[in-house]
């Protein structure tokens, strides 16, 4: 068969020794062939291309590293899973079952915990934006709700009229930690006074109680001296409502934003590197505890981390379809992934890892999804060696967000199966097809083609 003509490129190539990178750009391949134990050729045969799949071991590994890096150092802790992290029920459900509670953003996610079984009162209802419909159904429930704003707490006085009953509230913060830009659209600021006027303004309704204080300080944080100084200055305003206005704090919620082992684009250092154990996080959030509370104070600690105990345990398997050379002389690929799955392709660079082992020299490669859009790029260049059609790639970490982001744009969304500790795969959604599309789509008579 004659072979198709391609022009003819220089490239030039490194000396098969270590480079700045820490690796040999001619030899260095990442090949996985299976994914706890299961061939990808068969998760791929069984389930299609694209495909998400969890791995159910590593999440719970993961969850109770974290857990456990902060219950062993401190007494009264509890973890809250982040819903819009990753709201399929199974991994959920698997988080539930490891003991977390679940933290929600919205009427949709509180809804999605009570569906799962979850009683109101082991729900953390956080966010801007809840409605009083929901706001009522939430205080009927028991829940934690953690006011954001003013209006909110005018909201909730009226639900507390019409329930017949004082309800038990918690406020956001914000707060400089050192982290920039901050988080400052969210709760009350801690150094204008404003979370001060939010307290006096509970007090003085009479129809809330103010039992609790969460903060947020931003996403993927690599800095734990940050924490240290959000859990500072949470105890000592703790303390300043206590004792100027009598409520008892029971708990502080210090949110999430602990990183995973993904590499953030424009960052030199690989995860490995960059990242701080979860370790460190726990010892100087626990030290500022111990530093900061009076003595045999110890109230509940609760943390809201989604991306540090998900991102890891989930993948992305697709196919490549296709491939070009580029005018500047760039090697692209086309997979059946785009950024309608990987959302989180805008700001991180996966780990790829290819299905077989490739021979070949490694040159700069662009990897391009199935989306009729120019913005559709997965990864803007690595060093890959010649694909061949029907070639698997297998990207990770995908666990945090990618499902929750997700959209339904020009492709159907694909399987996600979870390959259970026992090895046996699961199908936990299934793919799309015209239905889901169009089942709520209404076509007047007059617009029916004959």
């Amino acid at each position: 068969m004659k072979k198709i003509y391609e022009k003819p490129i220089i490239t030039k190539l490194e000396t098969g020794f270590m480079n700045k990178f820490g690796s040999s750009p001619l030899y260095a391949r990442k090949v996985r062939k299976d994914i706890d134990g299961v061939p990808i050729n068969e998760l791929v045969e069984n389930y299609g291309s694209p495909l998400f799949v969890v791995s159910e071991r590593k999440l719970r590994e993961k969850y109770r590293q974290i857990y456990n890096a902060f219950a062993s150092r401190y007494p009264n802790v509890q973890f809250g899973w982040s819903y819009k992290t990753n709201y399929l029920q199974a991994v959920c459900a698997v988080l539930h079952q490891e003991g977390a509670i679940a933290e929600v953003v919205s009427a949709f996610e509180y809804e999605k915990a009570r569906n799962l079984g979850i009683e109101g009162k082991d729900i953390i209802f956080n966010g801007p934006y809840k409605p009083v419909s929901i706001l009522e159904k939430a205080a009927a429930e028991g829940a934690m709700i953690h006011i954001d704003h003013f209006d909110e707490i005018i909201d909730l006085e009226k639900v507390a009229e019409k329930l017949g009953k004082q309800i038990k509230v918690a406020i956001r913060l914000n707060m400089d930690t050192g982290i920039h830009p901050q988080w400052s659209r969210f709760g009350f600021n801690l150094e204008t006074g404003q979370a001060t006027d939010a307290v006096k303004r509970i007090k003085a309704g009479g129809k809330l109680i103010l039992n609790g204080l969460h903060c947020h300080i931003g996403t993927f944080i690599l800095e734990p001296e940050a924490y240290a100084k959000e859990v500072e200055k949470m105890v000592k305003f703790a303390y300043e409502v206590e004792d100027n206005f009598g409520f008892k704090i029971e708990y502080i919620d210090i949110g999430g934003g602990f990183p995973s082992k993904n590499k953030l684009k424009g960052t030199y250092l690989s995860p490995d590197v960059l990242v701080p154990s979860v370790d460190e996080f726990a010892e100087k959030i626990t030290d500022a505890l111990y530093s900061n509370l009076r003595p045999g104070d110890f109230p509940k600690l609760i943390l809201e981390t989604g991306r540090a105990i998900v991102d890891e345990a989930e993948y992305l398997i697709t196919t490549i379809f296709a491939s070009k050379r580029l005018p500047d002389g760039r090697k692209a690929y086309i997979a059946d992934a785009g950024v309608n799955l990987l959302f989180t392709a805008f700001w991180y660079k996966f780990n790829i890892e290819i299905d077989r082992e490739v021979q070949g020299t490694n040159e700069p490669a662009v990897i391009y999804g199935p989306l009729c859009m120019n913005i559709d790029v997965i990864d803007e260049g690595s060093l890959l060696p010649p694909l061949e059609r029907g070639t698997r790639l297998i990207f990770s970490p995908v666990g945090a967000y990618n499902n929750t982001q997700w959209m339904q744009f020009i492709e159907y969304r694909p399987n996600v199966v979870m390959v259970m500790e026992d090895g046996t795969v699961e199908v936990i959604r299934e793919k799309e097809d015209i239905t889901d599309i169009e089942r709520r789509e209404r076509l007047p008579d007059k617009l029916k083609l004959k």
